[in-house]
């Protein structure tokens, strides 16, 4: 095991058949056992002790590492709310086949609210209907970004212990319409009262007619509708025109605007957003929760781009995580040009998948939350078909989105989660071998948090000493971190503790290599004894 406990025994046994035929004093054999058993033990017991420390610390590094493979505790997320002007839309599609859901931002007198929407077919009254708007808040929780914590084990402890998840003019009668509706070549292709909405379908031959007829009739449309609805009239587009009827929501008693879902066929996949920037004066957030069968959904006429994820961040932006995501979306946004379009969440939800998030923000959507949704090739619990979920976020205004958003499927399902890490440091006092070596890794590991926090934010992490201070002061500036050997002969009897199969590793070899050593030293104490007293006698 150790050629020093080797070569000492061989040398024993010599010296023992000689001195025992020169010494009778029991105090020099005494000096003999310490000469060539004693101090040969425990120069070869200190070794096997330093090796052991050496790989219990490498071990320890690893097991550090492997943490990372365990969900985190998840602690924050970044949902639509955080951006002002922010609508949200869900979108099934499947071959021709389209179900759009859209939610308000509006925020208003009710009597003047008024939504235009081109649509490319004339919808049936069947195919509208009111959405709960509780869907969306599910879809948000469910898909938006996620803050996730791990927490370091003690460095002086040898085992693993894993983290576990804790990822926005009051109505007139619809038989009150203007008439000769030929005068603004405009026609009510159909009118259809669905809850609070009144909705009429229109076609028109020209913006200009149209822009007067729906104000003539009561609609608030901006000044610059004209020049945005004409591209729709060219390509023969209908008009969805929604007002509320307000004795109906006082009937109804609802209080907020709820969303309208539509159903309707279109080679066309895509979205119309320039009517809403008519009337901006700003930019617009709009986040459109995708469902489809085969893939991940990317822009065609806009790049698509994946938020960063999966990096570190320092533990302090737990408390600002909103203000943090806000401001990183802001520098990226900006970063790629501002005429891009963000992935923030990708999953297969399928009913047979059964791991739907890592970690998860929000409960992922159940067969009833997909139907509610619109994705009508789920048929039961039990089915069995595939869904992709995707969400996109797009910031967009007049300048940089001159086009209407076009989709396509790609065949693209991996996962994709916009998540961001907390590595926790250890709180408790640490006074092991181990310790110095940990706080320099600790401290080399906030220096890049905090660079990474500059690259993605644009704070200035000038502000942030103090989260590199509160490591500094733990390190000590001379030493190598490690016991010396001197430490090791002194402190024999305290270290040694042997390790068992219980997981109690303790700091010492294991117990089986321990019995044996201790084994033959009693067999050559017992030796050595029957030899001086066969001497003596």
């Amino acid at each position: 095991m150790c050629f020093q406990l080797h070569y000492g025994l061989y040398s024993f046994y010599l010296h023992l058949q000689f001195y025992s035929t020169v010494y009778s004093n029991p105090n020099d054999m005494n000096g003999l056992l310490n000469k060539f058993l004693y101090q040969p033990l425990n120069l070869c017991i200190m070794k096997i002790l330093r090796k052991i420390k050496l790989f219990s610390f490498f071990a320890m590094v690893m097991q550090i590492n492997v943490m990372y493979s365990f969900c985190g505790f998840y602690v924050a997320k970044a949902d639509a709310s955080l951006f002002n002007k922010t609508s949200q839309v869900i979108f099934v599609r499947d071959g021709n086949r389209s179900v759009v859901t859209m939610s308000s931002d509006y925020e208003g007198d009710l009597s003047e609210f008024a939504m235009v929407v081109p649509v490319p077919e004339l919808i049936k009254e069947q195919n509208i209907r009111i959405a709960d708007q509780l869907i969306f808040q599910k879809l948000d929780a469910y898909s938006g970004a996620r803050l996730v914590e791990y927490f370091d084990n003690s460095p002086c402890r040898q085992y693993i212990r894993p983290s576990y998840a804790k990822s926005v003019a009051e109505m007139n009668e619809i038989e009150d319409f203007v008439e000769y509706e030929e005068e603004y070549s405009v026609s009510v292709e159909a009118k259809y009262q669905i809850g609070e909405y009144d909705i009429l379908i229109l076609s028109a031959k020209e913006s200009d007619g149209l822009q007067r007829w729906l104000t003539d009739n009561g609609y608030k449309i901006p000044e610059k509708a004209k020049e945005v609805l004409e591209p729709y009239i060219k390509n023969n587009m209908k008009f969805f025109v929604v007002k509320v009827n307000l004795e109906e929501q006082k009937k109804i008693g609802a209080t907020t605007l709820r969303p309208i879902q539509m159903a309707f066929n279109s080679d066309k996949f895509m979205l119309p957003i320039r009517l809403g920037m008519a009337n901006a004066k700003e930019e617009q957030d709009m986040i459109v929760y995708l469902f489809t069968k085969q893939g991940r959904v990317e822009t065609t006429n806009y790049r698509t781009v994946n938020m960063p994820t999966d990096v570190n961040i320092p533990e302090f932006v737990q408390k600002d995580f909103g203000d943090f995501y806000k401001d990183m979306f802001e520098k990226q946004w900006k970063k790629e040009g501002k005429n891009i379009v963000f992935l923030e969440y990708a999953w297969d939800v399928s009913l047979k998948n059964y791991v739907k998030c890592d970690p998860c923000a929000g409960t992922p959507p159940s067969y009833t939350d997909l139907r509610e949704s619109g994705v009508y090739w789920v048929t039961s619990p039990n089915d069995q078909d595939n869904v992709m979920f995707t969400r996109l976020h797009v910031r967009y205004d007049r300048k940089h989105f001159p086009q209407d958003l076009f989709f396509k499927q790609t065949p693209n399902k991996q996962n994709f989660q916009a998540r961001y890490v907390l590595q926790h440091a250890y709180k408790g006092e640490l006074s092991c071998d181990a310790a110095q070596e940990y706080y320099k890794k600790v401290l080399n590991r906030r220096e890049k948090e905090l660079t990474t926090l500059a690259a993605l934010t644009g704070w200035d992490i000038s502000d942030y000493e103090f989260y590199l201070d509160e490591i500094r002061k733990k390190i000590k500036e001379s030493g190598n971190g490690w016991i010396e050997e001197d430490n090791f002969k002194n402190g024999l009897e305290t270290i040694f503790i042997p390790g068992s199969r219980n997981n109690n590793k303790g700091n010492g070899v294991k117990w089986v290599t321990f019995i044996f050593l201790l084994i033959m030293m009693l067999v050559i104490l017992h030796k050595s004894s029957m030899l001086l007293m066969k001497r003596e006698s």
